[in-house]
């Protein structure tokens, strides 16, 4: 596995030697769940978005009046 070396200030470091220590990790461990916190959120928000894609007809159809303007086809305002 390659090494990372990741260039922090004296003030960044700081805080994050701070956010290790109050979640008792080192700060190796916390960079790392950090990393991997941010896939998963990434994946999370990628999922969240296509499921409310394949439901915006759906909802829009059940709930006319709170589909925005813009996405009307007429661009006319609720009733």
């Amino acid at each position: 596995m390659p090494s990372l070396n990741v260039s922090f200030t004296d003030e960044e470091l700081e805080g994050v030697r701070a956010a290790a220590a109050a979640e008792g990790k080192s700060l190796k461990q916390y960079l790392h769940d950090l990393g991997v916190r941010e896939m998963q959120r990434k994946r999370f928000v990628a999922g969240a978005g296509a499921w409310a894609d394949r439901l915006r007809e759906e909802f829009d159809d059940a709930f006319p009046d709170e589909v925005p303007p813009s996405a009307r086809p007429d661009g006319t305002a609720a009733a």
